[in-house]
């Protein structure tokens, strides 16, 4: 037995996945069950099937991985809802059973691998063709592997619920929560690789800062609730704007930032900006034709690594776009 547990401590030490924990595992269960087949299943309440995750054969039974059978007939069920963990006579204690008439399964043991909450993630079990017999201490080894599987099963649960609620929070930390678009930290990260691309090849970046003109007005006429529908709007004006390799943010309040390739002459892209800005707004019973927001392009200079200064110079063009618009009205 000391053997054993040394290589059931060895497995579990060495496993950095479910996968590389029970394969070696099952080779344990071979040689200790005198069992042709031994596996791990999977059971999916919902769909009502109960899956072979991994299996090891060493002789004529074949248990093959990938296999799904109806759960309502399986030997697991019964061995769980009648609370037996061995067989060694299974057409005379199931024999209505087609799927172990179908392997050809005589001999069987079982043991459930349970979720932390008490609910059946799974099966560990192992299942010959011929008459073995197996001791209580075997039955015992069983379900001390049937444990050490779900305690991985449990730690990989718990890892990809960390990985994603990082991932969420990695998201929320670089979106506006209102527009959903990118935030200013999203922004810095991508005019800083914009200019390393365009560096390496030879181009330039276009940025265009959009500010827009009567915002205020609108907040203070019909509310901040018009108000950030009115932002959303422009939002997905500005997005659905965008032609590949370009990139929108918003930066703050009412202003915008757009990044483009080079692929535009700046007039272009300026109009194709301002386009984008100019439509009607409707929210319930309010109608607003909006004129456009106030553009500010600048170019990228060849080689140029410096996004604040870059930033600097679109929104000083920006702000004389918008003066030379008071003046005419």
């Amino acid at each position: 037995m000391e053997p054993l547990l040394n290589q059931l401590a060895e497995s579990a030490a060495e496993a950095r996945d479910l996968e590389g924990l029970t394969r070696p595992l099952l080779e344990v269960l071979e040689a200790v069950t005198g069992m042709e087949s031994t596996y791990l299943t999977t059971i999916d309440l919902d769909r009502g099937v109960q899956n072979i995750l991994y299996a090891r054969n060493s002789a004529q039974m074949q248990i093959p991985e990938g296999l799904s059978v109806p759960w309502a007939d399986t030997l697991c069920k019964r061995a769980l809802d009648e609370g037996r963990p061995y067989t060694g006579d299974v057409s005379g204690c199931w024999g209505d059973s087609e799927a172990a008439r179908a392997l050809g399964i005589r001999t069987y043991l079982s043991q459930p691998v349970l979720n932390l909450d008490g609910s059946v993630y799974g099966t560990l079990c192992a299942a010959s063709a011929s008459p073995v017999g197996v001791s209580d201490a075997t039955i015992k080894v069983l379900a001390m592997v049937a444990r050490l599987i779900a305690h991985q099963v449990e730690q990989e649960r718990r890892l990809s619920e960390l990985r994603q609620s990082n991932e969420t929070l990695s998201a929320q930390s670089l979106s506006d929560p209102l527009t959903g678009l990118p935030n200013r930290r999203a922004l810095q990260q991508e005019l800083h690789r914009m200019l390393a691309r365009a560096a390496r090849a030879g181009s330039t970046v276009l940025v265009g800062y959009v500010d827009l003109d009567g915002f205020k007005a609108i907040n203070d006429e019909h509310g901040h609730d018009v108000g950030d529908r009115f932002l959303i709007h422009m939002a997905h004006r500005l997005r659905s704007g965008l032609r590949a390799g370009d990139f929108v943010a918003r930066v703050g309040g009412d202003e915008f930032v757009v990044l483009a390739p080079d692929g535009d002459a700046p007039q272009a892209f300026d109009e194709r900006i301002v386009r984008s800005t100019a439509c009607p707004f409707r929210f319930r019973q309010i109608e607003i034709d909006y004129a456009g927001a106030s553009v500010g392009v600048t170019q990228s200079k060849p080689g140029e690594s410096d996004a604040q200064a870059l930033l600097e110079r679109a929104d000083a063009a920006m702000y004389a776009v918008k003066k030379a618009r008071r003046a005419a009205r």
